[in-house]
C-alpha cells in the first residue's frame, strides 16, 4: 500500500469517527435518543482505495423533473442532470445524478449533485433500500466518486424520515463494499 492511500484511509477513518460522534452525541442524530446511549458507532466496510473511481458525467442536453418514490410514499421531485459513467474492478458501470427541484421564494444554489443507489450488497450488507453520494457540482464533467464516502439515509436509522429510492437505473449488478453496512435494526 501505497503513502497517498496509508493517508487516504487515515482521513476516511477520521471522518467516520466524526460522523460516529455526531450521530451519538448531537441533538440533530438519526439515531432515537433513547437509542444513543448504548450507540457506539456505525459499522463500516474497510476503507479501500479501490472504491474511488474516475468518473465522466455525461450531461443531459436537456435535463428533465423526475419523480423519485420514497420510504413514505411522498413522491420527491428532482432533476436528473445526467449520468457519471466509470470502472469498478474493470466493469462499467453509470449511475444518475440529480439535484433538487429549486423550491419557490428560494435562492441557494444547489451545489452538490445527489446520487441513490443500490449495489449487490443491499438488503445482505448494506441497508436494503440505498446508499447516497453526494458529489460537489464542477465545471468540468470530470470527476471523482468515492464510494467510501457513501452513506446510508436518515431512514436506515429511524423511521421519522422520508428518504428518496434510487431509480432502477442506479440499481449496480457489482458489490461496492465501502462505506456504511446495515445495522442489525432500527428503532
Amino acid at each position: 500500500m501505497s503513502t497517498s492511500d496509508e493517508a487516504y484511509i487515515k482521513d476516511i477513518e477520521s471522518v467516520r469517527r466524526e460522523k460516529d460522534y455526531f450521530f451519538k452525541e448531537d441533538e440533530d442524530s438519526p439515531i432515537p435518543p433513547r437509542l444513543r446511549e448504548a450507540f457506539s458507532g456505525l459499522a463500516y466496510y474497510p476503507a479501500d482505495p479501490k472504491y474511488r473511481a474516475h468518473a465522466r458525467l455525461v450531461r443531459d442536453p436537456q435535463p428533465k423533473r423526475v419523480t423519485l418514490a420514497t420510504s413514505k410514499g411522498i413522491p420527491r421531485e428532482m432533476v436528473r442532470v445526467g449520468v457519471f459513467e466509470f470502472e469498478i474492478d474493470g466493469v462499467k458501470q453509470r449511475l444518475a445524478a440529480f439535484k433538487a427541484v429549486p423550491q419557490a421564494g428560494h435562492h441557494h444554489e444547489d451545489r452538490s449533485l445527489f446520487v441513490p443507489f443500490r449495489d449487490a450488497t443491499s438488503g445482505k450488507e448494506s441497508y436494503g433500500a440505498a446508499r447516497y453520494l453526494d458529489i460537489e457540482e464542477r465545471p468540468t464533467d470530470e470527476n471523482l466518486i468515492d464510494f467510501n464516502l457513501a452513506y446510508n439515509p436518515y431512514c436506515a436509522y429511524s423511521d421519522d424520515y422520508v428518504c428518496p429510492f434510487p431509480p432502477q437505473e442506479n440499481w449496480l449488478i457489482v458489490p461496492i463494499r465501502a462505506d456504511e453496512r446495515a445495522l442489525a435494526s432500527k428503532a
